[in-house]
Order: structure tokens, then sequence, then C-alpha cells
């Protein structure tokens, strides 16, 4: 009878051993998940797209890097009166000799070089 009661004592603290052993573990997995979500929404904030970049890339060449370029009869962003929807416009679909960006830039980059353009104006 003694041996079955060490037994049982054994294998009831064995028992709460790893009840607190799963429950601290999950409370660990727990703080870090939150901690992994904290940081996609962290890094979700950052800017997706780089506006000065593209425009340095796609339309600098023509447009120059104060906007005031002309070459190809390209207009002077610094004096455009155009808003941001029209910019847009004109960035995806083109003009004259402007190269039509919708099927090589996505609508976020068109949209964010466009925004770009709006820092340029005096």
């Amino acid at each position: 009878m003694l041996i079955f009661f060490i037994n049982t004592s054994i294998h009831t603290l064995f028992m709460k051993s790893f009840i607190v052993s799963i429950i601290m573990i999950s409370a660990i997995l727990a703080c870090a998940s939150k901690d992994q979500k904290n940081e996609k929404v962290v890094s979700s904030s950052k800017p997706a797209v780089d506006g000065s970049k593209i425009y340095k890339q796609s339309c600098e060449l023509c447009h120059g890097a104060d906007g005031k370029l002309g070459a190809n009869g390209s207009k002077d962003l610094t004096i455009s009166e155009l808003d941001l929807n029209a910019r847009i416009a004109m960035v995806t679909k083109g003009k004259g000799l402007m190269t039509p960006f919708e099927n090589i830039l996505s609508l976020s980059e068109i949209k964010a070089v466009a925004e770009y353009s709006m820092t340029l104006k005096k």
C-alpha cells in the first residue's frame, strides 16, 4: 500500500509539473506572437514605394532632377497646375512623347511618383 501511495504522489507531482510547464510555454508563445504582430504593424506603416527613386529612374531624363529640364518637349513640373489626380492620369496614360507607364509601373508606384512630382512645385 505504501508503494502505491508513493507512486501516486510521484505521479501527481509529475502531472502538476507537466501542467505548469505547458502553461508557461503557452504564455511564452503567446507573448512572442504578440511581438511579431506588433512588428508587422510597425513595418507596414512604412511607405511601400519611394516616389523619388521612381522619378529618378523613369522621369528625370526628360524632366530633370528639379523638374525644370524640359527635354523632348516635357513640361516644367515646378509650374504645373495639375493636381494629384491629373498627374496620376498623366503618368498612367502619358501624353505626346511621354511614355504611358500603366504597363510599366504599378498603381502604387504611379501614385508615389505623382506625389513626389508635387514636391517639385514652387
